[in-house]
């Protein structure tokens, strides 16, 4: 089965069991400061997790694209990837475990309805439990009996293994020590797939299901999401602090389940690059270098992972640049180029059009955004290599005897080294090394394939310092977020409907969001409008939602077909894209005025907006709503700053 099987096979399992499949959230999150980039099925659905309603029910299910940041560097290895898709089912306080991995074991091994893989090669994993919350001997008895019926004597340690916090417990954060007030999470159980390889004892002496040497590949993980981190309490005298939890009002189900990985399972490859979807991207790029994977595996993996994800991200609008998602994109594109280049490699454009391809069944609007996500990464590559003679210039400049010197005379002067035993390599100093670091966005390695060397110790003591002022400041610019519902963000979250309602009004309804952005700090507010606002106009939103807070309108959600709500003129996001029943919350009555002059006080709702909440009761309860700047994100788009207090 293909992707696109496995995709399909899956979503219809679960409908077939009373689930709604919900859409795909765009892969740049909106209204969660706490992350660049979608990288669970859960993390649009947390605000669900935690109690709100979900206008499609109770039973969930969907294919998610997923981007993880974090496995940048793990890229090259056999089975790691930076985008993916996450297949996912959810419970909203229905079914609990032993539905849950029934439906999972039986989605496995089911030869009609699922992938029919051998339950012999299956092996799971649960929570061995805490000071806060109990070894999970329920799904212990629940997998006995589920391999049981596949004529499988499932014992603790030979099918079943018990993990700790690290390995058995699902939370954003981690390990519950880490994990914020008001996070959920749970224990969970995670399968794995036995490709009975060879084991590598420089992973260990012992092969076990959790081991890296590649033999067991987890393909899912049901998170039983039952708990609220709730705060430290003082174990005891010596001890520390321990984590304390509180019930969720419901007991959640949150199954994830890498769509590659079950592709490598489905067709028993044990190199994720070698399974059919990816295999015809390695042939292009076999074609285009005249290399052979066998040869140079590791930077095709690279080619293969990171322009792939290069193109999902940059079809969700996002362009390179040295912050935030246009940062990871301007890596990505550019660790790809190295490779590529490491490989002869001349134009990537077949490349491109071979991942396109074989995603537009599952993703169609590659096809659609194409001429566009490709100019984005030619004009990246034409950057990239502006950037490199830059760099090359600015040594040149500051060491005038390497333009015109031969590498023997440089080598004999000192300024050269043999590096690698067999290529002649400038030597800089780390300061430089670091000025092309920072100034020019060039990493270690990459200034290594321009032909310098330099001091690894000395770079990374600068590169440590470095990242300590910047994880400070992004620590501080990420702080809290909506998913927290810390009190200050739900209030700011609900101010933002009212900024948005009150930008229509004093601009006209042309104006309509694009974006925002909301920490404990502050309200971030993206539009779409095509002039700066004067002072004036400022004042005047601002006073107009200040009026609106003073009058203290009710908030309320209403579930509705998308069509009554868009009939009651309901806004939402710009380009989101929304399920056949949506979720509106009104700030007023359930209905709009006819005009956007019409008053509140006369019975109609001021604003209605799509939204998955959570907000405040009534608006009294975001006290003052202060507008600090406003400034121009260019292409017809402004940004507002604004704090609540």
């Amino acid at each position: 089965m293909n992707a696109y099987q496995i995709r399909n096979s899956y979503i219809k399992f679960f409908e077939k069991r009373d689930h709604v499949q919900i859409v795909n959230a765009s892969l740049v999150p909106e209204n969660d400061p706490t992350t660049l980039f979608i990288s669970s099925g859960m993390q649009p659905l947390v605000p669900y997790l935690l109690g709100e309603v979900h206008p499609q029910g109770k039973r969930l299910v969907n294919a998610q694209n997923c981007f993880r940041a974090q496995d940048i560097d793990e890229i090259g290895d056999n089975r790691h990837t930076t985008f993916f898709r996450m297949l996912g089912n959810w419970s909203l306080g229905e079914y609990f475990k032993k539905d849950q991995l029934t439906f999972f074991f039986t989605f496995l091994t089911d030869t009609k309805e699922g992938l029919g893989l051998d339950p012999n090669k299956l092996y799971v994993t649960v929570f061995a439990g805490n000071e806060s919350v109990p070894k999970d001997t329920e799904s212990i008895r629940i997998w006995q009996e589920l391999f049981k019926t596949a004529g499988i004597d499932a014992k603790e340690g030979e099918r079943i293994f018990i993990y700790g916090v690290d390995k058995n417990w699902w939370s954003r954060s981690g390990k519950p020590d880490n994990m914020p007030a008001g996070e959920p999470g749970g224990p969970d159980s995670e399968v794995f797939y036995d490709f009975e390889t060879e084991h590598g004892t420089q992973f260990g002496e012992v092969c076990h299901v959790n081991c890296d040497c590649g033999r067991y590949i987890e393909i899912g993980n049901s998170v039983f999401m039952q708990f609220q981190k709730s705060s430290f309490a003082k174990a005891s005298e010596g001890q520390g602090n321990k984590s304390t939890f509180v019930e969720l009002p419901q007991k959640n189900v949150d199954f994830g389940g890498g769509l590659e990985r079950l592709i490598m399972a489905s067709e028993h490859k044990t190199d994720i690059f070698q399974t059919s979807l990816f295999a015809s991207i390695v042939g292009v790029i076999e074609k285009t270098t005249g290399k052979s994977y066998a040869s140079d595996s590791t930077s095709m993996r690279i080619v293969t992972d990171h322009l792939t994800a290069a193109i999902f991200i940059a079809s969700n609008g996002v362009t390179p640049s040295n912050k935030d998602q246009g940062y990871l994109l301007r890596r990505l594109i550019r660790r790809a180029l190295d490779n590529f280049y490491v490989l002869d490699g001349k134009d990537v454009s077949g490349i491109l059009e071979t991942i396109v391809e074989q995603y537009k069944d599952t993703d169609p609007i590659l096809l659609e955004k194409f001429e566009n996500i490709k100019f984005v990464i030619l004009e990246e590559e034409e950057k990239y290599s502006r950037t490199r003679n830059e760099a090359k210039r600015s040594i040149e400049k500051k060491y005038p005897s390497l333009r015109h010197t031969s590498a023997q005379a440089l080598h004999s002067s000192g300024q050269v080294k043999k590096f690698d035993g067999n290529l002649d390599q400038i030597e800089i100093t780390a300061d430089d090394a670091f000025i092309l670091y920072s100034t020019h966005g060039l990493s270690p390695t990459q200034i290594k394939s321009l032909g310098y060397t330099f001091d690894d110790q000395e770079f990374a003591e600068k590169m440590k310092s470095h990242q300590s002022l910047s994880r400070a400041g992004a620590d501080k610019k990420f702080k809290g977020g909506l998913a927290d519902t810390q009190e200050r963000t739900i209030q700011g979250h609900t101010a933002t409907h009212l900024l948005h309602q009150a930008l229509r009004d004093v601009l006209g309804d042309s104006v309509h969001q694009t974006g925002s952005n909301i920490t404990i700090e502050r309200v971030r507010f993206d539009f779409a409008y095509d002039k700066k606002l004067t002072a004036q106009e400022l004042s005047k939103v601002e006073k107009i939602v200040q009026e609106k807070v003073m009058e203290d309108l009710p908030v309320h959600f209403e579930i509705l077909p998308i069509e009554e709500a868009k009939k009651k003129g309901a806004i939402g996001l710009f380009g989101e894209k929304y399920s056949e029943d949506v979720k509106v919350y009104f700030i007023g009555p359930s209905s709009l005025p006819s005009s956007a002059q019409a008053q509140s006080s006369s019975g109609q709702a001021y604003s209605a907006e799509f939204c998955g909440g959570p907000h405040v009761e009534h608006t009294n309860e975001i006290g003052s709503f202060k507008i600090t700047r406003e400034e121009s994100l260019g292409k017809g788009n402004r940004r507002i700053y604004a704090i609540v207090e």
